[in-house]
């Protein structure tokens, strides 16, 4: 037995860094700040150019379109930003679902 779940559909929606952007946290570790999350965005969502400068960020791409520099990522892209490093700004072409992990605190700058 896993010594922790969680079931999406008894967590909250809450609101993302970024307005059309929404955060379903399904695990935080408190030793490390780190979070698991589906993210939700709204079809026609821009998300500018940012870091992380405190997590290392790993998405899975589980429903939609996603474009950045004008490569359009579908259904099964995984993207990895280390930490610090500037990416974006991502489009959501449609209403896209990734599973993310960021591995420290969820910080953008």
């Amino acid at each position: 037995m896993f010594p922790y779940t969680a079931l999406a559909g008894e967590q909250k929606w809450q609101p993302g860094p970024y307005p059309g952007v929404q955060l379903l946290i399904l695990h935080r570790n408190p030793a490390t700040g780190g979070v698991t999350v589906l993210r939700r965005f709204q079809a026609g969502v821009t998300i500018p150019a940012h870091t992380h400068p405190l997590a290392n960020e790993t998405a899975y791409v589980l429903e939609g379109e996603w474009e950045e520099s004008g490569v359009v990522h579908r259904k099964g892209t995984c993207f990895f930003a280390p930490k610090g490093e500037l990416h974006g700004p991502h489009i959501a072409r449609t209403e896209v679902l990734s599973l993310t992990v960021f591995d420290g605190p969820l910080t953008v700058a």
